[in-house]
């Protein structure tokens, strides 16, 4: 397993991170447990996981994957071989904090939250789940759209979190600071008044990345590599749909899919480049879901890759993901079904 640097911190995280999202929810606790010691054994050090987890979220489950990795950390005793990263959830939801956006109180108020149920007395990376502002990656918008923001109501908030950060960073309780779906822009101005104002820098950066969504290749792509903002790849499997299990419409139960009421990204656009896909790792003697990982890890921008698995042979998949050689033929395939189906949603 290779190593990364997180940012421009001296802290060292493997490339492909452990995601957790489905415990509490479509994965027990001891699941949890065994997949965190298998994990760890596999040069694995990196974990990430949020507030709001388990997903789909609802207020049932609400904090329940940051309290089974407390469990395990209080079972274990193996907290110092973790790189944690955990997130603070977004307004809009009754059950966090009212529904209340992100600003400086809801930011203390969750990372104080997050360390009673992880039981560690600090978050290695910090993450702003979302932006508070309307949003390509959720608007499902084709184009940019001017009115979804003001400026003048962003750049403040933006610093009442930053000064946040600070204060914690200084009293110990993070480590290190990181956004998620966020844009270039709004990654700028983090790293702008950070600069000027001698706060917490911007680290990384957690955004979607697969082969049906590449945004990132574009001006995130340049930001990120010039300025060691790395990105933690999510859904780099696009939610298990690259495995090819949704298609035809199919929801097999116990998954993703089946639980979100949902297939997710199945659509006339989506299924040509799926089986694009599948019939290209076919072709090369390669399994579709570690090609997939494997193909984000060969991105220069790339600082880790964000798995998660419902089942332990899932997990192992993945996992070996990082073993997986693609070559220049391979690659080039790759970009040739790219460029026929650039954007599938």
């Amino acid at each position: 397993m290779k190593m990364k640097k997180l940012g421009r911190t001296d802290v060292m995280v493997s490339e492909i991170c452990l995601g957790t999202m489905t415990w509490g929810k479509q994965n027990t606790e001891s699941q949890g447990h065994e997949q965190m010691d298998y994990a760890l054994t596999h040069g694995i050090n990196f974990f990430d996981t949020a507030e709001m987890y388990a997903v789909p979220p609802d207020a049932s489950t609400y904090g329940k994957t940051e309290e089974i990795i407390g469990t395990w950390f209080k079972k274990t005793g193996k907290r110092d071989e973790i790189v944690l990263a955990s997130k603070v959830a977004g307004g809009g939801r009754p059950w966090v904090r009212g529904g209340r956006g992100i600003d400086g109180p809801s930011v203390r108020e969750a990372v104080e939250g997050s360390l009673r149920r992880l039981q560690t007395d600090r978050i290695d990376l910090y993450q702003i789940h979302w932006p508070r502002r309307g949003h390509y990656h959720f608007e499902g918008s084709w184009t940019y759209n001017p009115y979804q923001q003001k400026r003048d109501e962003v750049l403040p908030n933006i610093r009442e979190v930053l000064d946040t950060m600070g204060e914690l960073v200084k009293e110990g309780k993070i480590l290190h600071f990181g956004l998620s779906n966020e844009s270039a822009w709004g990654t700028m101005q983090y790293l702008r008044l950070s600069e000027e104002l001698g706060l917490p820098r911007v680290q990384t950066i957690q955004n979607e990345y697969n082969f049906l969504r590449r945004y990132y290749d574009m001006d995130l792509a340049e930001l990120a590599f010039h300025e060691d903002v790395g990105l933690l790849a999510y859904s780099p499997l696009a939610s298990g749909a690259l495995s090819g299990k949704y298609l035809g419409g199919v929801l097999p139960p116990g998954t993703r899919g089946a639980v979100a009421g949902s297939a997710y990204r199945n659509n006339e656009l989506t299924e040509p480049a799926i089986r694009a896909y599948i019939a290209l790792a076919e072709k090369h003697g390669l399994d579709v879901c570690q090609m997939a990982i494997a193909f984000c890890l060969t991105k220069p921008f790339m600082t880790s890759v964000i798995i998660g698995a419902t089942t332990m042979d899932q997990l192992k998949v993945n996992i070996s993901a990082a073993d997986c050689h693609l070559d220049e033929q391979v690659l080039n395939d790759i970009q040739q079904i790219f460029m026929k189906y650039p954007r599938t949603l």
